[in-house]
């Protein structure tokens, strides 16, 4: 399992749905966390951080709508793309929940296909380097196809833990990345590694970033963890 792979949590309540979504999902390159009700889903965010959300809207005790509503009011989850899936095909249904935040809403039965289309969409704006796009931040552009760093035009020589690090930071600039959550993202959940690893790298994307010269784009948090400007 790759490291960058995007997260998608699919929330549904239907066993069937679920394993069908996931599959497809899996099958599309993505690594997919499961929760088949709200409060699961509202947990589940915390934990594995994903990158979109595939929601129902029809869940037991809280419902997509409710769960989506408490993601888009709280900052850590507010830009973190949801697609609503609902069997309601009403108008109003659908102005409902995009109006609760809803990026998106793809009404039951819908074509696995199209919602593959959308959920590559969505990863195109919130994770640009996944989808092999260029990102720039200030005079650093970050070319995640060619995998080419250049600063002030001067091309960087860059590991591939430190441009994974480095793609992470660009992608949520001003974003504050606790350790464990580099640890998931740049290295994955599957592989054990001390958190102090994730200070040598950071020393080394620093030294990095700084081979041409440069102030240090880089700000260490205390307690909290790094982020990029």
């Amino acid at each position: 399992m790759s490291a960058d792979q995007p997260v998608v949590l699919v929330v549904e309540d239907e066993a069937a749905q679920r394993e069908v979504l996931s599959y497809n999902l899996e099958a599309e390159g993505f690594r997919v966390a499961r929760a088949e009700n709200g409060e699961e889903a509202l947990m589940m965010v915390d934990e594995e951080a994903p990158d979109i959300i595939v929601l129902d809207w029809m869940l037991p005790n809280v419902s997509g709508i409710e769960v989506c509503r408490q993601l888009k009011t709280k900052v850590g989850t507010r830009n973190t793309p949801v697609i609503m899936l609902s069997a309601r095909s009403e108008e109003v249904d659908k102005v409902r929940g995009l109006e609760t935040g809803a990026d998106d809403y793809v009404t039951k039965p819908y074509s696995v296909v199209e919602l593959m289309a959308r959920v590559r969409a969505q990863l195109r704006r919130t994770r640009p380097a996944a989808a092999g796009l260029r990102l720039e931040y200030d005079d650093i552009v970050l070319d995640a196809e060619t995998h080419r760093v250049t600063r002030s035009g001067e091309a960087l020589k860059l590991g591939p833990t430190e441009f994974r690090l480095l793609s992470t930071f660009m992608e949520k600039p001003g974003r504050v990345w606790s350790r464990e959550q580099l640890l998931d993202r740049v290295w994955g959940r599957d592989i054990y590694v001390d958190t102090r690893t994730v200070d040598v790298h950071i020393g080394r994307l620093r030294k990095a970033l700084s081979q041409h010269g440069g102030t240090d784009p880089l700000r260490t948090v205390r307690g909290a963890g790094y982020a990029l400007g």
